[in-house]
């Protein structure tokens, strides 16, 4: 009875999507305003049901319920609990269900919260919510359904192995909170549009759900490559996989988007470009929804393998991003052109950041789409991988970096050239001083990991540039959040810089009692051994590690052997160091008893997820700040005039 009642939970929440977007069409009519008080409830509504179809299905895949098709398909009776409950988002249907339970709470948040924004225009944003959740139970009630039954049930196959892993219960919902995030995005621009109140009040309304959306994407991203590097046993931190590419295009689009309505929301510019980009957001998560769950793909991430599902997506995106550039043609004559600026500005730099941005999306777009058009027309074959996306990309996101360095340095409106190069003068001093250690100790080393480490150097002084002279208790919280975002992006470029320069790596087959040197560290294979886990088998290899002569430490890499379904997976072992990681896998059985073992030694690797924890948490501190600043005076003004005593009536 579970699975029927989150089902019937499903199609009510699709009638309240409906509903709900019937409501605003009708509230926008002339009128009809009477109708707009009732498109709350029926958004919260609509939030409730679909959480408890989601709940629903949670308890079954705890239950180990095998006459649910999903769960038979996904899901053991002997897995650990934690993969139990992860397991119901491991999977085409759940995550689908996950995606559409996250914008259903996005919704009701809208309703229930937000008041900046004009009334008819918070229809408009909740009645463009409505659709776009509408079109996602379709799909899911149409051509996925995840509470199908099955007449004989059966022992579960098991959820894929790679999966079986504590990032599975964070890396997916973080990454679906910032897709959805956008969809967000995405509505307040259709009901500005919609109500030709392009301005800073809608970009004060919106600019909250993009910096979580940011954070949540940045936080995913993070933690999945960091669940890539340590699970898959490859020894590397991004791989260029169509997949990570579709997670990676929604966050470069994010942040320019988000650059830009801040210039909107403080300066009342780019009003235009606000909307576009908007619209781009949120088109970059549909485009990584189809290619991960249209089948077209084959990776660790993509769970669809069924075509029509594919062309039912592409459907939803034509229609919705299709939809968005026919009213942005439309109506893009109404919208005014907002503050003008000089080519030496701040927001003429934000600008021009934002192009840059675009132009590595541009990038990553074609070379992940490109083979698949070129498959689809001639049957041919081809992989587009690190090398053209290293070299493309890459001296774009050097030229980003310079930006980011000037842009918070510059006056907004307009300012002197002169003036912003006194302004950064430390930081070439800093660019010059890396430079010419890197000439002193490192040796010779590629152009773009020089590159890479000076513009490190530069935006990592000129990111302090804006604390400086301040008085740091009165500075508000969100330019802490900046100065720690722009650090953040600092730190994750030296350590990617790093990693490509110094790293140290060994293949070798190895017997018991052979040492192996790698970096400065000594390897030694004591044996391999057979250790049982919860729901596989093990074989792990002991090793004895030492450095230039130090107390030797033990290092444990395995081989895990999955029954359900059958699959062997490595797991790598991993020591941190101040200065970087020794990185250890152990491979197969080669001549004899000699094992196949793949040794890294990766000086300053972790820098690349510190940045990233650091980019995430400059934009909570903006998120927390903006809050403080727009939410909370806004209620003690309301407060105060409440407790107000009431006027003596007049004699």
């Amino acid at each position: 009875m579970i699975a029927e009642a989150g089902l019937a939970a499903l199609w009510l929440a699709a009638v309240m999507a409906l509903l709900q977007f019937a409501l605003g069409a009708l509230a926008l009519g002339r009128g009809r305003a009477g109708l707009a008080p009732a498109i709350q409830p029926v958004a919260v509504v609509q939030a409730v049901l679909v959480c408890i179809a989601f709940f629903c299905l949670i308890a079954v895949f705890v239950r180990s319920d095998m006459s649910v098709l999903l769960v038979a398909a996904n899901s053991h009776s002997a897995k650990p609990m934690l993969y139990k409950i992860a397991g119901t988002w491991g999977n085409h249907e759940g995550s689908m269900l996950l995606w559409v339970t996250i914008l259903g709470v996005a919704g009701a948040t809208i309703a229930l919260f937000e008041r900046q924004l004009r009334e008819d225009t918070r229809v408009a944003t909740l009645a463009a919510q409505g659709a776009i959740a509408l079109g996602f139970y379709a799909f899911l009630l149409f051509s996925s359904n995840p509470f199908a039954r099955i007449e004989n049930v059966v022992e579960g196959a098991g959820l894929n192995p790679l999966l079986q892993d504590p990032g599975l219960a964070f890396h997916p919902p973080t990454l679906y909170a910032g897709y959805v995030g956008m969809s967000a995005a995405f509505s307040f621009a259709v009901g500005a549009l919609v109500t030709r109140n392009v301005g800073p009040d809608f970009a004060r309304a919106m600019r909250p759900w993009i910096l979580g959306a940011w954070i949540f994407l940045t936080v995913g991203i993070t933690a999945g490559s960091y669940w890539a590097y340590y699970t898959l046993g490859w020894g590397g931190w991004w791989f260029w996989d169509p997949v990570e590419n579709a997670s990676l295009m929604p966050w470069l689009a994010a942040t320019a988007l988000l650059h830009s309505v801040t210039v909107l929301a403080t300066r009342d510019g780019l009003r235009a470009w606000t909307i576009m980009l908007s619209v781009l957001a949120f088109s970059m998560s549909m485009v990584g929804t189809f290619l991960v769950r249209s089948g077209i793909l084959t990776s660790v991430h993509s769970f669809a393998v069924d075509p029509e599902r594919g062309v039912f997506i592409l459907a939803l995106l034509a229609i919705y991003i299709g939809g968005a550039l026919a009213l942005f043609a439309m109506r893009i004559g109404t919208v005014s052109e907002g503050s003008r600026f000089d080519i030496v500005s701040r927001e003429a730099a934000l600008v021009l950041n934002n192009l840059m941005l675009t132009v590595v999306l541009v990038v990553v777009l074609a070379g992940t789409l490109y083979p698949l058009a070129l498959e689809a027309t001639s049957g041919t074959k081809i992989s587009v991988g690190a090398p053209y996306f290293n070299s493309v990309a890459g001296p774009i996101a050097l030229i980003t970096m310079v930006l980011l360095a000037a842009g918070p340095l510059l006056r907004w409106r307009s300012d002197k050239p002169r003036l912003v190069l006194d302004r950064l003068v430390f930081s070439f001093l800093a660019g010059a001083a890396a430079l010419l250690l890197i000439a002193a100790f490192a040796g010779s080393i590629g152009i773009l990991p020089l590159l890479g480490l000076v513009a490190a150097a530069i935006v990592a002084v000129a990111s302090l540039a804006p604390l400086w002279k301040r008085n740091l208790k009165r500075t508000p919280l969100f330019t802490f959040g900046m100065v720690m975002a722009h650090m953040g992006c600092a730190v994750s470029m030296a350590g990617m810089a790093c990693d490509s320069a110094f790293t140290r790596e060994t293949m070798v087959a190895m017997g018991p009692g052979e040492t192996q040197a790698v970096g400065d560290f000594a390897v030694t294979l004591a044996g391999v051994r057979e250790r049982p886990g919860p729901n596989y088998q093990a074989l792990e290899a002991v090793l004895s590690v030492s450095e230039k002569g130090g107390t030797p430490f033990e290092m444990l890499p395995q081989l895990h052997q999955f029954t359900d379904p059958p699959m062997q997976t490595n797991q790598a072992a991993i020591r941190t160091f101040w200065n970087g990681q020794l990185y250890l896998v152990l491979g197969e059985q080669s001549d004899g008893d000699k094992w196949v073992m793949r040794m890294w030694w990766k000086p300053f690797v972790t820098l690349i997820w510190l940045g990233g924890a650091m980019i995430a948490l400059g934009g909570m501190l903006s998120l927390l700040g903006r809050v403080r600043r727009d939410f909370l005076p806004r209620r003690r003004r309301t407060a105060t005039v409440e407790a107000l005593p009431e006027p003596e009536p007049a004699e």
